[in-house]
């Protein structure tokens, strides 16, 4: 009997051993999460201008589209997205902040199969690029995108804003079923990147 406990003893790890396996574990999680930081589809940063018909938005996000996507758009799938944009003024803890403007911009990205190119719409702006790389970029590029017209928001004062990109799975083609419509393997979206600003002074009409 006491030689099988002294058996059972030199079989069980040591404290020390314990320790230093939990330590590795954390070190392989911690550098997983550093290779993947980059891969997330977010908004990086958003600013609101003014501009001598008002304000615009400046805005950079990444996108990263899941294999599901890239292989609907080498196939010839349309993807259309929408740009959303809350701006509200706080009003305090006694009251409901009080909403000032949601504009939404539409965005369009699809692969030209006769051009072999892909094609990129932005409000008024069209463009094709040769990889999806290019057009992701383009896709995430917002510039001078009119918000709101003179007027709208009171110099000097403070705004909160909230900005997100999401596919419009609506528009995606009738022949494709409503369970893999609803799928997590169509979903493409940011988070909400939510800010404060201060109005900016808007310069003087020509």
């Amino acid at each position: 009997m006491p030689s099988t406990m002294a058996s059972t003893t030199r079989c069980l790890p040591s404290l020390p051993e314990v320790l230093r396996h939990l330590a590795g574990l954390c070190l392989a999680c911690c550098l997983t999460a550093l290779a993947h930081a980059g891969d997330a589809t977010e908004v990086k940063s958003a600013t609101v201008v003014a501009s001598p018909q008002g304000y615009q938005l400046d805005a950079e996000l990444q996108l990263v589209p899941n294999p599901t996507l890239v292989d609907a758009l080498e196939r010839g799938i349309h993807l259309h997205f929408l740009l959303e944009l809350d701006i509200s003024r706080p009003r305090g803890w006694w009251w409901f902040d009080e909403d000032v403007a949601s504009p939404t911009r539409k965005l369009h990205l699809y692969y030209h199969l006769l051009l072999r190119r892909y094609v990129v719409e932005t409000g008024y702006t069209t463009r094709t690029v040769a990889s999806l790389a290019e057009a992701l970029g383009l896709l995430g590029r917002v510039d001078d995108w009119q918000i709101l017209e003179r007027g709208a928001l009171k110099p000097g004062q403070r705004y909160d804003a909230r900005l997100r990109l999401r596919l419009d799975t609506t528009q995606l083609p009738k022949t494709l079923s409503i369970g893999a419509v609803t799928s997590d393997k169509w979903a493409l979206a940011t988070p909400w990147h939510s800010w404060s600003f201060e109005a900016p002074s808007l310069p003087s009409l020509p």
